[in-house]
């Protein structure tokens, strides 16, 4: 559980293990270092999601996809408009999509005025679906992250947004929305 106030046991003694596992030879640089222990924290967090969504035959690509199109409304958005907003690239798109609508949980509509122009929108059983995930997806977060302190949770939002910034694509936005980001 997340410690809010006082002295944080768990997180000192990651704090003293980072100093420990710097010291450690068998990386090229500090930078190498920290890009390797990305990596591999993401890896350990991600598996829990997986776990999470494969159980509802998910993957974290559709589950983003349709909470933006339910923050998005009744209108949903365009195809290369929702790639663009997900918190990882997509390639393909339509495959995502064409999973999605197999499933009647997304609709898909092209405009008259632009045929090559497809609208995307939630359909109620995606919606059904998100609610049905919501809050196990809150008890995941708080499985992959709910041992460090709040202050410690602040620290690394800030230097993950610092590490992020000069990678981001002109347009993007590191501030989006809860409901743009969250997984």
């Amino acid at each position: 559980m997340r410690v809010t106030s006082g002295k944080n046991v768990k997180s000192d003694s990651i704090a003293a293990g980072a100093v420990a596992e710097s010291q450690l030879p068998g990386f090229a640089s500090l930078e190498q270092q920290a890009f390797l222990n990305l990596w591999r924290t993401y890896d350990r967090l991600k598996a829990l999601e997986d776990e999470l969504f494969g159980r509802r035959d998910l993957t974290a690509q559709q589950y983003n996809s349709l909470r933006l199109l339910q923050a998005a409304g009744p209108a949903g958005l365009q195809t290369l408009t929702l790639a663009a907003r997900l918190i990882s690239r997509a390639p393909d798109i339509t495959r995502l999509l064409d999973k999605l609508e197999d499933r009647k949980l997304v609709r898909r509509d092209r405009r008259p005025e632009n045929r090559r122009v497809v609208q995307v929108a939630i359909m109620p059983a995606g919606e059904r679906l998100l609610d049905a995930l919501a809050s196990e997806v809150l008890d995941c977060h708080e499985r992959q992250l709910g041992h460090l302190s709040e202050d410690n949770l602040h620290a690394l939002v800030e230097l993950l947004r610092a590490a992020r910034l000069p990678h981001e694509q002109a347009g993007d936005s590191s501030e989006k929305s809860p409901a743009e980001t969250s997984t």
